[in-house]
């Protein structure tokens, strides 16, 4: 089958190697978000998806807005059977959405209709979901309401973070693409709407949103924290200055006010409003990324000094 991939970041490159390396499918272009401007340099850089179609002397196209009438008229001349799409990036009118005959099928990494929106995995960790997956679906003009194809499911580890788990589901997610788009050559896979219960969406996590509470529960705290690890990364305030946070680990102790913080010798415990946790790794306000015993180590805690 004739293919154009849309996809951008890394969670979309085992998609279109996958599609690159079947022997059913031509991947004549790929589309993806225009190159960025990226490190000190401020270098305009490829995306991963752009970079691999490089690799393998693909079309690339960088498309400021999907609609753009010069990108449409490349694809007509392109005539894909269909198009996949891991996180793309940009919304598809559909004057877009109609030139593939077999239409757009997304990769989305929930089980549909739960999670729609930008942050799907984030989503389900910080809500406590045990389970969650990925989903194929037909692009229709509502976000992620389109009928499904397929779906494959992913257990939540009680220490997963957003980063591992959408690394888990990009591979198992790339599989069942292949397959969606082999059952649907075949005229072997149907497209099934989605039901109108279970619903829920998951919009994109800012940095403001990765502000965490230690007046929280533990168990809040701990989900909110692997949520947005590392992107855009858990974060509090120590002294009046950000002070970013990676996962922690629940003790179970109690006797610390929330945010309280006791620095022992093999550990560093905060209080929140249940039981203590101890942090992992630490990063006070222009130091690097260190354990927090080494940053206690440090850092002269004061008796009752707290996160905020």
């Amino acid at each position: 089958m004739r293919l154009v991939f849309a996809g951008t970041p890394e969670p979309a490159v085992p998609s279109l190697r996958a599609l690159i390396d079947s022997p059913r499918h031509d991947v004549v272009a790929v589309v993806t978000r225009p190159d960025a401007p990226a490190g000190r340099g401020r270098k305009l850089l490829r995306s991963p998806v752009g970079a691999l179609a490089d690799e393998h002397g693909i079309e690339v196209l960088t498309p400021e807005k999907a609609g753009a009438p010069e990108f449409l008229d490349r694809l007509r001349e392109l005539a894909p059977d269909a198009c996949p799409v891991v996180a793309y990036g940009a919304l598809l009118p559909q004057r877009t959405l109609d030139i593939p005959r077999l239409g757009w099928v997304n990769l989305h990494f929930s089980l549909l209709p739960a999670w729609r929106g930008a942050a799907p995995v984030q989503a389900a960790i910080r809500a406590g979901d045990e389970i969650t997956g990925a989903s194929t679906f037909r692009i229709v003009k509502e976000l992620d309401a389109g009928p499904v194809y397929g779906v494959v499911t992913e257990k939540i580890g009680a220490t997963d973070t957003a980063g591992g788990l959408l690394e888990r589901l990009s591979v198992s997610g790339a599989r069942l693409l292949v397959s969606t788009m082999d059952g649907i050559e075949d005229g072997t896979v149907g497209a099934v709407e989605q039901p109108d219960d279970g619903l829920s969406y998951a919009p994109k996590v800012t940095v403001e949103d990765a502000r965490v509470s230690f007046a929280d529960p533990a168990v809040a705290l701990d989900r909110r924290i692997r949520a947005v690890t590392p992107e855009p990364g858990a974060w509090a305030e120590f002294r009046g200055e950000r002070f970013k946070l990676g996962p922690v680990t629940p003790t179970g102790e109690n006797g610390l006010a929330p945010g309280e913080l006791r620095a022992e010798r093999k550990r560093v415990l905060a209080g929140t409003a249940t039981q203590a946790v101890q942090l992992g790794e630490v990063q006070a306000q222009g130091k690097k990324r260190m354990a927090a015993t080494d940053w206690a180590r440090g850092t002269r805690i004061d008796r009752g000094e707290r996160l905020s």
